[in-house]
């Protein structure tokens, strides 16, 4: 299957998007392939794209300032979107660096061409509002999950929405996102495997 097909069985999938109102877009699709260790995004610039991964793990993190410790904010894999929503929406800088953390492939489009999108298609300003939907829903998420679910559930969380991550990238990437130190990840690991 070719990437762009990918895509558009994605947003028919996330969207409802017919294949007549994804071929309004077909021209504005650009594949893009990541090495270990390139930036999607960096703090202070502006996010253009918004993307979606077909193959590959990409993390969105803050630098302490005081300590140097990078802090892992969200993790994105194959199948969803990369993107830092609030710089894309607003074209303000960003607050965070987004990072391929294995060699990825995604597939790009501008955001001057999606803004066009909306405006030619009610199922494209269909699509603008579900991706803001979910963006907000996974930010929430994120932030509630700090103050209402323990480190275990946060954990189980990870698992149900990134199923692959294990195998890509490495424990302490993941005790950063899940907030916790190394020991406590590898407790809750041996607990749950001890179920």
């Amino acid at each position: 299957m070719q990437e762009i097909d990918i895509v558009a069985y994605a947003f028919s999938q996330f969207a409802k998007m017919d294949s007549a109102a994804f071929e309004l877009s077909k021209l504005n699709w650009k594949i893009k392939r990541y090495k270990k260790g390139d930036f999607y995004n960096e703090h202070r610039t502006v996010c253009k794209f918004l993307g979606f991964i077909i193959d590959g793990v990409f993390r969105s993190y803050v630098v302490d300032e005081k300590s140097g410790e990078e802090k892992n904010v969200f993790l994105y894999s194959g199948n969803q979107f990369v993107v830092t929503f609030k710089s894309f929406i607003n074209q303000q800088p960003c607050d965070y660096h987004t990072q391929a953390m294995t060699d990825a492939l995604v597939v790009h489009i501008h955001i001057d061409d999606l803004l066009q999108l909306y405006q030619q298609s009610h199922q494209w300003e269909t699509f603008g509002r579900l991706l803001a939907q979910e963006a907000f829903n996974i930010a929430m998420d994120r932030a509630e999950s700090f103050v209402f679910k323990s480190p275990e559930q946060r954990y189980l969380d990870l698992i149900k929405y990134h199923p692959q991550i294990f195998n890509n990238i490495p424990l302490y990437h993941i005790s950063s996102y899940l907030g916790i130190q190394g020991p406590s990840l590898s407790r809750i690991r041996k607990r749950l495997t001890g179920k």
